[in-house]
């Protein structure tokens, strides 16, 4: 595998790069991601465009990350490149002190598709997605306004990120029973420490033909040598979600010792752990293209190094052994718990 070798984005038959470049990063303002300093708009700038330089043909961004910067920093590093970007952002995150600024009503939704249009210096967006599910709104109301946005010409498609195998299911039999246009893309966490999307979203993914992009190849830092068993004290994001990152649970001692074994496999196979991770979530058949956030340009580069990694059978049993193909250590790592299992009272009488 190489950036070269483009793959289609689902049933949309779009081609996209084998990475795409996520922005989460990017920008100084509220909402940015902790373990590390904010990525600045001029370095932003530059990461971009080395990625683009190097073959990377999509980007993936949101309206929350930093308030909006993340946004404003793609659409000028888009500037003259914009027709050859698959362009990835999303809404649903609460964007001000007003609660009405967020979900995914058609409300709200028609406000953020401007906003984000504004902000990326663009007319269209290539891929609009619902970044977590709302709980408060109708699935139909959601994908009836995402529809009118398609016709209108402001997105070419949409998608979900997040959604439950259920929801995912839903939207498609609405959309189809509605005569709408039904969501084309899903995005998911993936890595070799969360693969519990193995047992039903990816496989409902291929179903429905949707392109599926891939995010935290490295768990959240767990693959990039910030978890190992002799480290002399913890990174800093275990003090930032401790809730996530707190390696004193018994859930993530199991994390940690995987980690460990994990990083022992790459280095008996003379690759670094992220080569071994990226290796890891682009060889499985439901992926379209897997999600990276670099922080640095030599972030940068690492990644693009992982793009060519390809991992024999034996070396995908050994993972198997390690995490079972189905595993997730920690609920929070499938990306959102579902308010039944997140309120006691949605539980008892």
């Amino acid at each position: 595998m190489s950036l070269s070798e483009l793959r289609v984005f689902g049933r949309s038959g779009t081609p996209i790069s084998p990475l795409t470049l996520g922005t989460m990063n990017f920008g100084e303002g509220p909402g940015g991601v902790p373990g590390g300093p904010p990525t600045g708009a001029d370095e932003g700038i530059r990461i971009i465009q080395a990625a683009l330089d190097a073959g990377i043909t999509a980007v993936d961004t949101a309206d929350v990350y930093s308030q909006g910067e993340s946004e404003q920093v793609v659409g000028r590093a888009l500037r003259g490149r914009r027709d050859d970007v698959f362009l990835a952002t999303k809404f649903h995150g609460q964007m001000s002190a007003n609660p009405a600024h967020s979900g995914n009503s058609r409300r709200w939704i028609m406000q953020a598709v401007e906003g984000s249009l504004r902000r990326l210096q663009t007319d269209r967006i290539d891929l609009y997605q619902a970044h977590r599910p709302d709980y408060n709104t109708d699935v139909l109301e959601t994908i009836t306004a995402l529809n009118d946005l398609i016709r209108q010409g402001k997105i070419l498609y949409y998608g979900t990120s997040v959604f439950t195998p259920a929801q995912l299911v839903e939207a498609q039999w609405l959309a189809t029973t509605n005569h709408l246009i039904p969501p084309v893309g899903n995005q998911v966490p993936y890595s070799m420490l969360v693969r519990g999307n193995e047992r039903d979203v990816l496989p409902i993914s291929q179903q429905y033909g949707l392109g599926v992009l891939a995010y935290g190849p490295l768990a959240g830092g767990w693959l990039s040598g910030d978890f190992v068993l002799d480290a002399g004290k913890p990174p800093a994001r275990v003090h930032s979600l401790p809730g996530r990152y707190d390696i004193s649970g018994p859930a993530s001692e199991r994390k940690l010792l995987a980690s460990d074994a994990l990083a022992r496999l790459a280095d008996k196979l003379e690759i670094s752990v992220v080569e071994l991770a990226i290796g890891f979530a682009l060889n499985h058949p439901a992926i379209s293209s897997v999600i990276i956030g670099p922080r640095t340009e030599e972030h940068l580069h690492a990644y693009l190094k992982a793009a060519d990694t390809l991992l024999g059978e034996s070396v995908l049993d050994a993972i198997d052994e390690l995490v079972p193909p189905g595993t997730n250590f920690v609920e929070r790592d499938a990306g959102a718990i579902v308010p039944s299992l997140e309120y006691a009272e949605l539980r008892r009488l």
